[in-house]
């Protein structure tokens, strides 16, 4: 039995019981992603067909702010359901997501248009600089404000969280932009919410996530020089990624930076995850395999 197995035993140490529907429960988390993403697809075409059919424009927002949401909110319900220890809750990534997005695209703006009037001409190296510096605004106040362990799961989360904000107020500021200039042609607000929310994974929310896990992973072990060290040349790395995708344009280069973007990013997560196996004791599981969230079960934590 695995009461007298544990009986004496510290309680990290013991054997994890069996919990009636945990199982399912990760399952489900591990899938959410998928529903999201379906629904969500399902609510664009819909409102699409609702727009056509009354040429209505006051239904213009909803199917922009619907086809801008969509990918990015997925992947970050497909991100907080793999196999990592996380500790922070659903609400803290809801709140980074919206604040981090829209005091990003604003800081962004700001030192953008400054930076322009002092060089007199756009500077790509400079965008991808401050728009990775913006983003990092709100995980960063977020580390700040943490107390206890900090997990660089939670940096990551956080991050992919941030990123998904500012992807999905950028890509409506676009679609906007073609809405005007194409003189309100659906086909080309369609063009630009699918292509931008497609590659949005591999863009905004892969670049924000490597760069906050690495400042997390800073500051998870006393802002040593190396961890430190760390931190700024994936900052730097992602800026330079982001330059470079930048300055691709549309075309095949643009498809080998998002797959090495996001095989940067799972290869961090698979890290990540290394890491919290071999910190667990001996015969125990990882709170994600054993059947719930971390922290008393709080949404965005642990999954399995």
């Amino acid at each position: 039995m695995a009461a007298d197995r544990d009986r004496g035993r510290p309680s990290g140490q013991r054997t994890p019981s069996h919990r009636p529907g945990a199982e399912w429960r990760g399952r489900a988390r591990r899938w959410a992603w998928l529903a999201v993403l379906l629904i969500g697809v399902a609510l664009y075409e819909l409102c699409r067909r609702a727009v056509l059919a009354t040429r209505d424009p006051l239904l213009l927002p909803t199917l922009i702010l619907i086809g801008a949401a969509v990918v990015p909110v997925s992947f970050v319900v497909f991100v907080s359901g793999r196999r990592l220890v996380f500790g922070v809750g659903g609400a803290v990534v809801g709140l980074t997501a919206l604040l981090g997005g829209v005091l990003a695209v604003l800081t962004a703006g700001t030192l953008e248009y400054a930076t322009l009037r002092a060089l007199g001409a756009p500077s790509l190296l400079a965008v991808g600089l401050i728009e990775e510096l913006a983003k990092l605004l709100v995980p960063a106040a977020v580390l700040l404000l943490s107390r206890g362990v900090r997990h660089p799961a939670d940096g990551l989360l956080l991050g992919v969280a941030a990123g998904a904000g500012f992807a999905v107020a950028e890509t409506m500021g676009y679609a906007f932009v073609a809405l005007v200039r194409s003189g309100g042609d659906l086909s080309v607000v369609n063009t630009v919410l699918v292509d931008r929310g497609v590659l949005s994974p591999a863009a905004h929310m892969a670049w924000t996530g490597l760069a906050a896990a690495a400042l997390w992973r800073a500051a998870s072990v006393a802002w040593r020089g190396r961890a430190v060290a760390g931190f700024v040349g994936v900052y730097l790395l992602v800026a330079a990624v982001h330059t470079a995708w930048d300055a691709a344009g549309d075309g095949w280069m643009r498809g080998v930076l998002a797959l090495v973007s996001l095989g940067l990013l799972t290869w961090t997560a698979d890290r990540l995850a290394a890491s919290d196996r071999r910190a667990l004791p001996a015969g125990a599981q990882s709170p994600a395999v054993a059947g719930g969230a971390g922290n008393g079960g709080a949404p965005g934590s642990a999954t399995g």
